[in-house]
C-alpha cells in the first residue's frame, strides 16, 4: 500500500494591499473649475479613489470609454441596501424614516424592480408626446420674460433659470395648480443630505418633513380628482399594486425635486458657457436654427449632473485593473467622460459644429435619463428665448466671483447677474392670460 503523500502547508493568504489616499473632490475651486484636475485623472488611469466633503470614499471612473462601460456593467447595482457600513457611516444619506420612504425611486432600484418602475413614466416623457408640448413650454418662457424690466440688471437665476422648469414639469405631470403654488424650491435642497452633527441638519429634517407632507397632499388630491396624467398614473398603480406607497412617494419625490432641479443647474451652465464665448453667443442669435446642435455641445461642454449617483458591487470586484471592495460606492464623472480627447477632438473647445456628439450628459444603459427628450427642449425653448429677448446678454458681476452650488453631483450657479438692453419682440402685457393660467412657481 503506497504511503500517503504528505499534506502540503497551506499558503498564507495574500497581504491586503494597502488603499491609495484618496484624492479629495472638494472646495472652491474644485467646483469652479473640474476640469484640470479630471484631465489630470484621467491621463493617470480611469479609476481613482477620492473623498467627498462628507468624508465618504468612492472610486471613480473618468475616462470615456471606461465611464460607457461601467454606465452598462451588470455588476454594478444602484439599490443603497448594497452599501457597506464604510460608505453608510459617512454617505450623510437621510435619516430614517425618510431614507426608506423617499429614497426607493428609479435611481436606487435595480431590475427587475426598475424596470417595472420605470414603465409607468416612459409614456409621460415619449419624445413626440413632449415634443408637442414646444408651443406651450414657449409661451411659458416668452411670459417669464415679460417680467422682466426693459434692460439694465437682473438675476437670470431668480428671474427664470429657477421658474421655467417647474412651470414646465408641473403641466407635463398635471400637477394641480393649487398645489404648484405651494410648492417650495427650497425643498430641492433635500438632495443634499448633511451629517447628523452638521449644524444644518436640523433646518435639512425640517425640509424633510415639509416635503413629505406635500407628497401627502398631492396624492391625496390625485384620488380625490381622478383623470389622465402621469400623477394620476402612479395613484392608481398604487391602488392596483403595483407600486408600494414607499415607492409612490419615492417617484413623486424624483419627479419634483430629480424633474427640475439639473434642468435649473443646466440652463446656468450653459448661459455661464454662452457669456463666455460671446462669439458662440452672437452666432446663436444670428443663426437660430443651430440650436439643437448646440444644446448637445452645451451639455457635453459642461454637463450640470457632473456626477452619477452610487452604485455597488455585491462582492469584491475588478474594475478596471482596480480592486474595488464589495459595498464600497463607485461613481461615474460624466463630464470627466465629456472631455476626453480620445473620443472628442479638442474636448475644452466650445464646438457647435461638433459631429458625431455622442456625449454621456444623461447617461446610458438601463438608467439612461427618461426625461432627456423633456430637457432639451426646455434647454431649446429657454436658450433660444433668451438669446433671442434679451440683446446684449453680458455678466455684471467677474466671472470669479460666480457663486458655484456646492452639490457633489451636480454643477450650476446659484445665481448669475447679468446685464442686458431692453427686451425685443413681445409687450410685457401681451401676455396677461398666459400669465393667468399657468400654474404659479414657488419662486413667485
Amino acid at each position: 500500500m503506497p504511503e500517503p503523500r504528505p499534506v502540503p502547508e497551506p499558503s498564507p493568504l495574500p497581504e491586503p494591499v494597502p488603499l491609495p489616499e484618496p484624492v479629495p473632490l472638494l472646495g472652491t475651486d474644485y467646483k469652479r473649475d473640474p476640469y484640470p484636475l479630471y484631465a489630470k485623472l484621467r491621463e493617470e488611469g480611469p479609476v481613482h479613489r477620492v473623498r467627498f466633503p462628507s468624508g465618504v470614499c468612492a472610486w471613480l471612473v473618468t475616462g470615456y470609454d471606461a465611464a460607457h462601460r461601467a454606465l452598462n456593467d451588470e455588476r454594478l447595482g444602484k439599490h443603497h441596501s448594497r452599501g457597506n457600513a464604510a460608505w453608510r457611516a459617512r454617505a450623510s444619506i437621510m435619516p430614517e424614516p425618510q431614507h426608506s420612504q423617499l429614497q426607493v425611486h428609479l435611481l436606487h432600484q435595480d431590475p427587475p424592480r426598475h424596470t417595472a418602475m420605470r414603465r409607468l413614466v416612459l409614456d409621460a416623457f415619449a419624445p413626440r408626446r413632449v415634443d408637442d408640448l414646444r408651443p406651450v413650454f414657449q409661451e411659458m418662457a416668452d411670459a417669464l420674460l415679460d417680467e422682466v424690466p426693459h434692460g439694465g440688471s437682473l438675476d437670470l437665476v431668480a428671474a427664470f433659470a429657477a421658474r421655467f422648469p417647474f412651470r414646465v414639469l408641473a403641466h407635463v405631470i398635471r400637477l394641480a395648480p393649487e398645489l404648484a403654488a405651494r410648492f417650495d424650491r427650497d425643498w430641492g435642497k433635500v438632495v443634499q443630505p448633511v451629517g447628523p452633527d452638521d449644524p444644518g441638519r436640523p433646518a435639512y429634517e425640517a425640509r424633510l418633513r415639509a416635503l413629505q407632507t406635500y407628497i401627502a397632499d398631492v396624492v391625496a388630491h390625485q384620488r380625490d380628482h381622478p383623470g389622465e396624467g402621469l400623477l394620476c398614473r402612479l395613484v392608481d398603480a398604487r391602488d392596483a399594486g403595483e407600486l408600494t406607497a414607499e415607492e409612490l412617494d419615492s417617484m413623486i419625490f424624483q419627479l419634483l425635486v430629480a424633474g427640475q432641479e439639473p434642468v435649473t443647474n443646466q440652463i446656468t451652465t450653459a448661459l455661464v458657457a454662452l457669456l463666455r464665448h460671446p462669439g458662440e453667443l452672437d452666432r446663436l442669435r444670428d443663426e437660430p436654427e443651430l440650436l439643437p446642435r448646440a444644446v448637445e455641445e452645451l451639455l457635453r461642454f459642461d454637463g450640470a449632473f457632473e456626477l452619477t449617483t452610487w452604485r455597488f458591487f455585491a462582492e469584491d470586484s475588478d474594475l478596471y485593473g482596480t480592486r474595488v471592495p464589495a459595498g464600497d460606492s463607485v461613481i461615474i464623472s460624466l463630464d470627466a467622460a465629456n472631455r476626453d480627447p480620445r473620443r472628442f477632438p479638442e474636448p475644452d473647445r466650445l464646438d457647435f459644429d461638433r459631429s458625431p456628439n455622442s456625449h454621456l450628459s444623461f447617461g446610458h444603459g438601463i438608467h439612461f435619463c427618461p426625461g432627456a427628450a423633456l430637457a432639451r427642449i426646455e434647454l431649446q425653448v429657454a436658450l433660444g428665448t433668451l438669446i433671442r429677448r434679451l440683446p446684449g446678454l453680458r455678466l455684471a458681476v467677474p466671472d470669479d466671483s460666480l457663486r458655484w452650488i456646492p452639490a457633489v453631483l451636480a454643477r450650476g450657479v446659484d445665481a448669475l447677474p447679468v446685464d442686458h438692453e431692453a427686451p425685443q419682440g413681445r409687450c410685457p402685457v401681451a401676455h396677461r392670460a398666459v400669465q393667468a393660467n399657468a400654474p404659479r412657481d414657488p419662486a413667485e
